[in-house]
């Protein structure tokens, strides 16, 4: 029903800020990652919003980003996982953070945010996967063939860290098979 305001941002108060458009003040929910991004009171601001309608309230949230709403919109249609829930994974992560541990499928992550738990953060991944990029490979907001995922994987079993591994696998031939790209990464990490 709101799908954006553009307004004065009147009040800054975490998670909420005050924005005024044309005399009428909305009162916003924002994650964290958008509220760092806020300019001054008094400034201009334009959030991309969504509005949750309940029996005993009219709760609107704003993000930064359309991505970010986007990723709150797929958070709140899952089982367990409520406004509240979505705009606290939000302000621990970034959409590409999230990305990236839902192909990794890394729980370890998501269990690092406040509320989630470890049966949570298996859900989540479940849920989510094949819907933010996942499906075809984007790790670190580059895309990566089913090999170079499949050996990212496969570093991840062996305890290196994501840094470690991005990094092993950066310069790695296109096209190259599994075990070819396994070899090619432990090389560069015993180089490193």
């Amino acid at each position: 029903m709101i799908g954006r305001l553009s307004g004065t941002l009147l009040e800054k108060a975490p998670p909420h800020v005050l924005v005024d458009c044309n005399g009428v003040g909305y009162e916003v929910d924002v994650p964290m990652s958008t509220f760092y991004n806020l300019p001054h009171t008094g400034e201009r601001v334009v959030l991309f919003t969504h509005l949750v309608v309940r029996e005993d309230a009219h709760l609107l949230f704003g993000f930064g980003s359309a991505s970010e709403r986007a990723l709150f919109r797929q958070l709140i249609k899952i089982t367990g996982i409520g406004a509240r829930m979505a705009l606290s994974i939000l302000s621990g992560m970034t959409v590409a953070d999230l990305s990236q541990a839902v192909t990794l499928q890394e729980t370890g992550r998501l269990v690092k945010v406040p509320g989630i738990g470890k049966k949570t953060a298996e859900r989540l991944l479940l849920e989510l996967k094949g819907k933010l990029g996942a499906d075809i490979g984007v790790v670190g907001g580059v895309a990566r063939d089913d090999a170079q995922v499949d050996v990212l994987n496969a570093l991840a079993a062996l305890g290196y860290s994501d840094k470690e591994a991005l990094l092993a696998i950066k310069n790695m031939p296109a096209g190259a098979t599994v075990s070819d790209g396994i070899k090619f990464a432990l090389k560069a990490l015993s180089k490193a």
